[in-house]
């Protein structure tokens, strides 16, 4: 862990504690400098006003992190006199001389990989990545950018530390630590204190920032719900306006606007140690706030032009007004799973049954949060399919997730099929609570059980989709809804583990095809998939007995009724 840093006590021209690690990195990046600024052979043109010596500057995130007392591996250094790529092809050779490898504990040289700019896409920062000491590092000069009223794609050009500093999307990611000079730079002059008073504002005009690069709406959202900060009201104002989103909508790819959300809604930014040495502040910065992200999201108006599939637009608006309820639910499930909450709702005991018996780890709570998000979705019809043959189409929410924010298979599957089976998991939700509250006899273990099994291996996710649904369709400020909703579930999920059915989709068939097959006396054929099933209804029925002759009595009478 860093040492802790009190940012009262730090200033603009201080020096930051460097770990053990960043102080060996610093010491060979200068070294390299050094061994640049002796040889002085780079065939670089660079403006005339360049300094002649390598001047070299940890920036943005790190300095960001440094001053906060977190955790982080990775650093971006910027260079002022020479491209990124230069000056890893002159490291890479320096640390290929006699002894330099064991000199700074370095094991092997690593590869640079250089990263092409792609203005058409916002992505025009030309940057070399490496990894030293365990610890990844991004190369890439100062610079500054050049936009034209008639073209989206910038010239990138050599730039001072101002003007580095001024093209990046929030201040609070705008300060710089010099290496030569051992000092923390804030060069917008309004970083540190933001950092201070919880503010993400951006450096220069926002309007003029959003349509450079859509894509800082995205980012500036992410750092206000991970920091708990404020964003500045321009800042605020600028991105709901129509034509800055429909600039991200356009602009930037649905991969990297995927990237970003799953930034937002997955993961912890502060360690818990960090969390208990500053609990004084825990009010305002409180870590990774997948909930908050949500409702700027909401705020800003920006749902439609996120979540939504590219390649279709038009049809008929998306009703949201109550999809505030759907995020509130994952934060009160996410909350109970968690070992500490200052929730005191009396829903929230309900909540923290289903937590602990539906959300396994934080990989989970990631996919809670991306399931209320889709949740507006959750109703629409999917498309009818052209032709009559065709497959059925896919539940509209998976599309989105697949075509919006490009969600990888796995997930892609785990919502088509929350989507296809919710209203199977309600019916069977139903049916057990209302034969909870007596209104009809026992539950049938190998009926809930068999139903289970439809949903497949993922059916506690999918019923977390199903409770944001429901909650969602109670409507806004509907507290006493979603006590009864959360209620329900909580029994039915208490029922499920009662009757050990938790895991009842990994159940084995006493026998399989080929046994089956043989103990009835019948050819294989299609009537084995229904048979195998009546057999591990009857193993539930039978407290998962193995009483292999039993079964297969009951079976023939099954088989030979149906013939």
């Amino acid at each position: 862990m860093v040492p802790s840093l009190d940012m009262a006590q730090i200033d603009v021209g201080q020096s930051l504690q460097l770990t053990a690690l960043e102080a060996r990195l610093r010491d060979l990046l200068l070294d390299v400098a050094r061994y640049i600024d002796q040889r002085s052979t780079l065939q670089t043109e660079l403006p005339s006003s360049t300094a002649t010596n390598v001047e070299l500057r940890f920036t943005g995130g790190w300095v960001r992190d440094k001053l906060l007392g977190v955790d982080s591996h990775d650093i971006d250094v910027a260079i002022n006199t020479m491209t990124g790529y230069e000056f890893g092809l002159q490291m890479k050779e320096y640390l290929e001389r006699p002894g330099m490898y064991q000199k700074y504990g370095i094991q092997r040289s690593s590869d640079l990989h250089k990263i092409e700019a792609n203005p058409d896409k916002s992505k025009h920062l030309e940057t070399v990545t490496t990894r030293v000491l365990g610890l990844d590092i991004d190369l890439v000069n100062l610079r500054k950018e050049a936009y034209t009223d008639d073209s989206r794609n910038p010239q990138m050009e050599f730039g001072t530390p101002l003007e580095d500093a001024l093209r990046r999307d929030a201040t609070v990611n705008a300060m710089f630590f010099n290496l030569n000079t051992s000092a923390l730079e804030d060069w917008t002059g309004q970083g540190l204190q933001d950092l201070r008073t919880g503010i993400i504002r951006t450096p220069l005009d926002p309007q003029q920032t959003f349509k450079d690069d859509p894509l800082r709406i995205l980012r500036l959202i992410r750092f206000a719900s991970r920091l708990g900060y404020l964003i500045e009201g321009t800042a605020e104002a600028a991105m709901s306006q129509p034509a800055i989103q429909d600039a991200l909508r356009v602009k930037i790819s649905r991969e990297r606007i995927g990237i970003e959300i799953e930034k937002m809604l997955r993961g912890s930014y502060f360690h818990r140690k960090w969390i208990a040495r500053h609990a004084l502040i825990l009010d305002r910065m409180t870590g990774n706030d997948p909930r908050r992200a949500l409702r700027l999201i909401d705020r800003l108006g920006l749902y439609t032009t996120v979540f939504s599939d590219p390649s279709h637009s038009g049809g008929s608006p998306l009703p949201i007004q109550n999809w505030s309820c759907a995020y509130e639910c994952a934060q009160l499930l996410v909350a109970g799973s968690r070992e500490v909450t200052d929730d005191h709702r009396p829903e929230s005991e309900a909540a923290a049954r289903l937590s602990r018996a539906l959300i396994d780890d934080a990989s989970e709570e990631y996919l809670v949060y991306l399931l209320s998000a889709l949740t507006p979705w959750g109703d629409k019809p999917a498309s009818p399919t052209a032709k009559p043959t065709a497959k059925t189409a896919p539940p509209v929410a998976a599309v989105v997730a697949r075509e919006g924010i490009k969600i990888n298979n796995k997930v892609y599957k785990l919502i088509e099929s929350a989507c296809v089976n919710a209203s199977d998991i309600m019916s069977v939700k139903q049916s057990v609570s209302e034969t909870l509250r007596g209104q009809t006899g026992a539950v049938s273990r190998d009926v809930l059980g068999m139903a289970i099994r439809r949903w497949g291996e993922k059916w506690r996710l999918q019923v977390v989709f199903c409770i944001l649904l429901e909650t969602m369709r109670s409507g806004l400020d509907n507290v006493q809804g979603r006590k009864i909703i959360l209620a329900d579930y909580a029994s039915f999920v208490d029922c499920v583990r009662e009757l050990d059915l938790m895991d009842v989709w990994k159940l084995k068939p006493l026998l399989d095809g080929k046994e089956l097959s043989r103990a009835l006396r019948k050819e294989p054929g299609p009537w084995m998939k229904g048979a195998l099933e009546l057999l591990i209804a009857w193993q539930l029925r039978n407290g998962d007995s193995r009483d292999v002759e039993s079964a297969v009595a009951e079976l023939e009478q099954h088989v030979h009724r149906r013939e």
